[in-house]
């Protein structure tokens, strides 16, 4: 097992390399990247001032000189093989270059970004395996029963309703309506101001809504995914015969099928590891929560490709790691498993 593992972690580095070459290459051959908008932003200014200062046979509104220079500092002058090559660089040595939005290092406005991603993360992450393992379990205890058919309806009507729009209806009620929570942020402006207590009580406050919307979506997938395996196992042979040989229920379910129940759950646990960080953008943007996932979208719709750049990497080498993780608590859940 241990040399399966020792593959994994030698694997994350090539695979690395190949996403980041592909997104790499996309932020060179798009249109509409940061040279093309600082012409046309120059090119706007001279049609607005009146004065035309195209350069003959460009058709634009900057010399071949002032355009050279806009090439050399967004990276633009080299091929892209080259420039990769000096971003790779650059990365081993830790430095994920400087954003073109916000003129600082990539990793000081990805790392401003942490903190607000994580806490919704993992209080995300807890709750939902809190929650959902006990639900999947009484559902499959007591399935086709009343408790079993009303939580199948609200969970199914959680999941049918996109987080995005969940967080306006919200907002719109308890919100502007009902006025109990603010309307947005992570924290008020005043919030440095307060003492311990007012500040739990503010941070409470501003993530009950974002929080909702967070676990609507991830409830119904892990409450059904251990209720059917749970079944299954349930009207297993090796059950009934543990039963026959006078274990109690209570203690087959727990000891028994519930362990073998775990390993689909084991499984996609490594995938959502990424919501620590990467978060929802569509829900940050609801609530205006500034966050790593509102951070990629603007970086994105920016064409800010240090930024874009800096978030494909971590958030690639997180989905690695939570895969490898994954591959661990299968092998902990279920020890015939064996990794060769």
């Amino acid at each position: 097992m241990r040399d399966y593992f020792l593959r994994r972690l030698l694997l994350i580095p090539p695979t690395l390399i190949g996403v980041t070459i592909i997104v790499f290459a996309i932020t060179r051959l798009v249109p509409g990247g940061p040279l093309e908008r600082a012409i046309m932003e120059s090119q706007m200014l001279d049609a607005a001032s009146g004065v035309s200062t195209q350069s003959v046979g460009q058709g634009m509104a900057l010399s071949e000189s002032q355009l050279q220079q806009l090439k050399e500092y967004y990276g633009f002058d080299k091929p892209i093989f080259i420039s990769y090559l000096e971003w790779t660089g650059k990365v081993l040595r830790g430095d994920l270059g400087a954003s073109y939005r916000y003129n600082e290092p990539v990793w000081d406005v990805i790392k401003d970004r942490f903190p607000v991603s994580i806490y919704y993360g993992l209080i995300t992450l807890i709750l939902t395996y809190s929650i959902c393992i006990p639900l999947g379990i009484v559902k499959a205890i007591k399935h086709r029963t009343l408790v079993d058919s009303l939580s199948s309806v609200l969970i199914f009507t959680g999941y049918a309703i996109p987080g995005y729009a969940l967080g306006s209806l919200l907002l719109l009620y308890f919100s502007v309506r009902l006025e109990w929570f603010p309307m947005g942020g992570f924290v008020s402006y005043t919030f440095d101001d307060k003492d311990l207590l007012g500040k739990v009580h503010d941070l409470i406050q501003h993530s009950v809504l974002p929080l909702i919307c967070y676990l609507v979506g991830s409830f119904a997938l892990v409450t059904l995914l251990l209720k059917n395996h749970l079944m299954d196992n349930l009207a297993a042979d090796y059950i009934r015969t543990a039963i026959a040989k006078g274990v109690s229920f209570r203690r087959a379910v727990i000891k028994h099928a519930l362990r073998n129940s775990l390993i689909p759950i084991a499984t996609t646990f490594g995938q959502n590891i990424t919501l620590v960080v990467s978060g929802s953008f569509l829900i940050e943007s609801i609530f205006d929560i500034d966050g790593f996932g509102l951070l990629g979208l603007t970086a994105i719709l920016d064409r800010d490709y240090p930024v874009v750049m800096g978030v494909v990497l971590l958030a690639s080498l997180l989905l690695l790691i939570g895969n490898i993780l994954s591959d661990i608590l299968v092998a902990l859940v279920d020890p015939r498993i064996r990794f060769e």
